[in-house]
């Protein structure tokens, strides 16, 4: 044999010796039958994961997985480093009254260095948005599809997560996230989809994804700093929202937060900052908006500060919300509405520091208009609608 020949077999026998770690739920019972319940299959390729001193990786492989209900839980893990690749899809009960009064259908908690790659979670909602729809009062709350709980450095790449009978995807009270070359999506009338949440978490990152719910795209709760969000295409839905925040008197602020290169197809709203009319201790600042596409959007820049449904539970109070550093830079694109910045802030606390940089917005080929209340900042560069900020 050549030491060429012997080289590469060498190679070979090193890569397999070092990925000797590589747990097939099929292994552990699991069926891709789309029938058979196989969350303890799942669960048991998890523990067998964890237990591993090194690096491991979970495969799932092409088929359909009926999961009831699964918590993967890091505390006790040995390995630091998990790989989930999955080619098949993993499917909830289509009976919502199985998982409809459980808070989460797939949950990690308390991971570090988990990546998941490729697969699609199925929420399979339907039936439940139908039971909301009717207004039925026998209708669970229903469950989040997949959600991060107090983890640490995930990375998800090239996932699908659709049909959620609730939130599609929830990082809450997590650090380090990268969320990249995602498909989050729910029909436009599915009620309470929101496409991403983030809260209670920090440098987390959406970036070149496409999300279309029923409810925001991504939505930004309180506690949230440093995150990043990249090359979205949001719609159908209600945008990108910042709140709903100051619901508790007590509350953690929302700070350092980038939304760019985003584009809003016929959605609700664009760029929202939507807070409660009741005090609260809570604050919103250095955020930036910048080279946004509208296309026929109800509200494409939206502060509303006066949000109480039913003016129920915040009758004739202001927001306690304090919402300052505030950019809008190079937003263009068409409104469906006549008004197309609206900026209605806190009588009681009014925004400052709002910038309007380059904002170049028509509504049926007219000249659209702009809405101020209690809101200072100042203004560069084109301006459509016109200027309607006091100064700071």
């Amino acid at each position: 044999m050549s030491p060429l020949a012997i080289f590469f077999l060498f190679l070979i026998h090193s890569s397999l010796a070092a990925n000797t770690n590589i747990y097939n739920v099929q292994n552990y019972g699991a069926k891709s039958d789309g029938k058979t319940d196989s969350s303890k299959a799942f669960l048991s390729a998890w523990a067998a994961a964890c237990a591993s001193n090194t690096p491991a990786t979970i495969n799932v492989p092409s088929g359909k997985y009926l999961i009831h209900n699964a918590n993967f839980n890091g505390q006790t893990c040995k390995s630091k480093a998990i790989t989930i690749h999955i080619d098949g899809t993993l499917l909830a009960p289509s009976d919502y009254n199985v998982i409809g009064n459980d808070e989460n259908w797939i949950k990690f908690e308390k991971v570090n260095g988990v990546s998941i790659y490729g697969g699609t979670f199925d929420g399979q909602g339907a039936a439940l948005w139908a039971c909301k729809n009717s207004n039925s009062k026998n209708c669970p709350d229903g469950t989040t599809a997949l959600t991060f709980y107090n983890s640490n450095n995930i990375i998800m790449s090239g996932v699908t997560v659709q049909n959620s009978q609730k939130f599609q995807i929830l990082v809450d009270g997590c650090h380090n996230v990268k969320l990249r070359g995602m498909k989050v999506l729910a029909q436009g009338n599915s009620p309470n989809t929101d496409g991403i949440h983030v809260k209670l978490s920090s440098g987390v990152s959406i970036m070149k994804s496409q999300i279309g719910t029923g409810d925001d795209c991504i939505s930004i709760g309180p506690g949230t700093s440093n995150l990043w969000i990249e090359g979205i295409a949001c719609g159908p839905g209600h945008g990108i929202s910042i709140g709903s925040l100051g619901w508790k008197q007590q509350e953690l602020g929302v700070q350092n937060v980038t939304v760019k290169t985003v584009t809003f197809s016929g959605t609700t709203n664009g760029v929202r900052v939507k807070t409660w009319a009741r005090p609260s201790s809570g604050f919103v600042r250095n955020i930036l908006f910048q080279h946004i596409v509208m296309v026929n959007v109800k509200n494409p820049i939206l502060i509303d500060q006066n949000y109480c449904p039913n003016h129920e539970s915040c009758p004739h109070q202001g927001s306690g919300i304090k919402i300052s550093d505030v950019t809008y830079q190079d937003i263009r694109g068409t409104s469906a509405t006549k008004i197309a910045v609206k900026l209605d802030c806190s009588i009681t606390n009014p925004c400052s520091s709002i910038s309007l940089e380059d904002l170049n917005l028509s509504y049926q080929n007219q000249q659209t208009e702009a809405s101020c209340v209690n809101a200072r900042g100042r203004v560069s560069g084109l301006q459509k609608p016109n200027n309607c900020l006091l100064k700071n």
